[in-house]
């Protein structure tokens, strides 16, 4: 459960390690939208930090002495912190530096998926059937955890699925080997740093052996892919044996502890996550903002419906969410889109687990279509948009290539003045008319 800078993106998704291709059954890795931007440290390899005095030098299997070295020094700063010298010594036997985890923290933004692709993979046809029988095999402990929580057991699934294939992709990399990597490489090297301190803290508390102690190359774990400050925070022990265990073959302190951290931040309970909607001829676009927000029947006011043509119901308030655009589906969206966006900020995430939850429940596929045949804008194109939006008076922020709020702004704006739809999305067709 890797959690990123929040911000907006409605476009190209940046897929961390691999991409979507042949994935029905696996996990989704965590897409990163354009506008997420993960704290940029410094990459070069941080000055070793000076020990503890008479702190014991810890062995590691690794031929890195600098690595070694950054150990011999994060002793000291974890002794301080409260973790015990035998849990450190321990933990720390056997790692080595990871450089199958630096490459694919180097790699996230190589893959990019549309959102259609990313949904084809999150709501496949044998990820919704392998969540059907998830939800009857764990149906008493799903329901008892829903009567808890209030958190739909269809969501609670829907999150196991995409994080972890319903169990069966936990990651198998050593969590204190992958965090220890990360930090000491130092492109964001306080939060890792932080991680495993966390991690540690795990450990000491013997939730976990440390040899049971594995997940993803980022150091999430588990079942549902908590990250070691959300486990401390939210992990909660239901099956009542005294530990909190998300890692073992029995999911259930996983999935409650996913519905615990839901509910922790929000969810209302028989609210949907969002509900597909059709746009009346002449839509005003502006007002498809997460800023604005109206309840279900003053938007049925102005002539959004549901897919069945009837005015959705008083849920909440909520606002319109257009992630491709005018020319793709369209979603009211209510709180408790924000609720799972906590767990991961991408839209195309939250709505993949909305989406999900929904069909193994037995609802119906998303009804629009997509623009399949839109070709992106590169990095350098987007750069080049934003100059051009900001010579022309509509665009004052950094140009970076990140399409985030400002930038969506910039173009409604030029959108608005050019006569043409004002969806703020960024397309070859806006760079051309910028361009003209």
């Amino acid at each position: 459960m890797v959690k990123w800078v929040k911000a907006l993106g409605l476009v190209t998704l940046m897929i961390p390690g691999v991409a979507l291709a042949g994935m029905d059954s696996s996990p989704i890795p965590k897409p990163r939208p354009e506008g997420v931007q993960v704290a940029r440290l410094a990459s070069a390899v941080p000055p070793p930090r000076p020990t503890t005095g008479g702190a014991a030098v810890v062995e590691t299997s690794t031929s890195n002495s600098a690595f070694q070295r950054w150990i011999d020094g994060f002793r000291g700063r974890a002794l301080a912190k409260g973790i015990s010298p035998r849990v450190f010594d321990t933990a720390f036997a056997n790692i080595r530096y990871n450089t199958d985890v630096i490459a694919k923290d180097r790699h996230q933004s190589e893959y990019t998926k549309q959102i259609w692709d990313y949904l084809d993979s999150a709501a496949s046809p044998t990820r919704v059937k392998n969540g059907q029988k998830a939800l009857r095999d764990h149906g008493r402990t799903l329901e008892k955890i829903e009567a808890k929580y209030g958190v739909d057991k269809e969501v609670v699934a829907a999150v196991w699925g995409l994080e972890s294939a319903y169990g069966e992709f936990k990651g198998d990399i050593p969590t204190i080997e992958a965090l220890a990597t990360l930090a000491f490489d130092g492109r964001r090297g306080k939060f890792f740093e932080a991680q495993l301190i966390d991690a540690l803290k795990i450990l000491q508390a013997g939730d976990v052996p440390v040899r049971k102690m594995k997940g993803s190359w980022a150091g999430a774990m588990g079942h549902t892919q908590f990250i070691p400050s959300s486990y401390l925070a939210y992990a909660v022990d239901f099956t009542g044996d005294g530990k909190r265990d998300i890692w073992s073959n029995n999911p259930t302190d996983a999935l409650a502890s996913t519905a615990a951290y839901l509910a922790r931040h929000g969810w209302v309970t028989g609210q949907p996550w969002g509900v597909e909607v059709k746009l009346p001829k002449g839509f005003n676009y502006g007002l498809a903002s997460r800023k604005i927000q109206k309840m279900p029947s003053d938007w049925g006011a102005l002539g959004v419906r549901d897919m069945n043509g009837r005015t959705v119901r008083n849920y909440g308030a909520a606002s319109i969410l257009l992630p491709a655009g005018s020319q793709g589906a369209a979603f009211m969206i209510f709180k408790n889109f924000a609720v799972i966006e906590r767990y991961n900020v991408a839209d195309a995430y939250v709505i993949g687990v909305g989406h999900l939850a929904d069909r193994i429940g037995g609802g119906p596929e998303i009804q629009a279509s997509w623009p399949r045949g839109y070709a992106p804008l590169s990095f350098k194109q987007k750069k080049e948009m934003q100059r051009r939006l900001t010579r022309a008076g509509f665009l004052d922020d950094k140009i970076d290539g990140i399409i985030g709020p400002n930038t969506i702004s910039a173009i409604r704006e030029f959108q608005k003045s050019k006569g043409v739809t004002p969806d703020g999305y960024p397309s070859q067709e806006l760079l051309k008319l910028l361009k003209s």
